[in-house]
């Protein structure tokens, strides 16, 4: 909701620049897209890695580790 009032404070005061950002938002989203997917399976691979890691201890009964 803060956004869509301060968009509104923007199409007042400078509506070129509101009306602009309108249209390229959805453009830097999927230009974006790609990276974000990537930091998703990054993240998912390093999960593995802890995991994987942490299985001795796990097995052996040591305690959970903290996040």
């Amino acid at each position: 909701m803060l956004t869509f009032i301060l968009w509104l404070l923007l199409f007042v005061f400078c509506w070129p620049i509101a009306l602009a950002a309108l249209i390229l938002y959805p453009i830097f989203w999927l230009v974006l897209l790609p990276f974000r997917l990537l930091g998703i399976a990054v993240e998912g691979v390093f999960e593995f890695l802890r995991a994987l890691l942490m299985l001795p201890a796990r097995v052996l009964g040591g305690k959970p580790a903290a996040r």
